[in-house]
């Protein structure tokens, strides 16, 4: 093989280890549950800055 040829093959295995990994995030909503998991620690960071609540 060509190194042109053997670029396509890279370049097509990368993009479709892509798709397969983004497809199984997606399938199984791993993106909502690791959001519900870092949550917790989102609001206590957050409730813990001062706000200026003056109109």
């Amino acid at each position: 093989m060509n190194k042109i040829a053997k670029f396509f093959l890279y370049l097509l295995l990368t993009c479709s280890g892509l798709f397969v990994v983004t497809f199984t995030i997606y399938i199984l909503n791993l993106d909502m549950k690791m959001t519900s998991m870092i949550e917790p620690f989102l609001l206590r960071h957050y409730d813990r800055i001062d706000r200026d609540q003056h109109l």
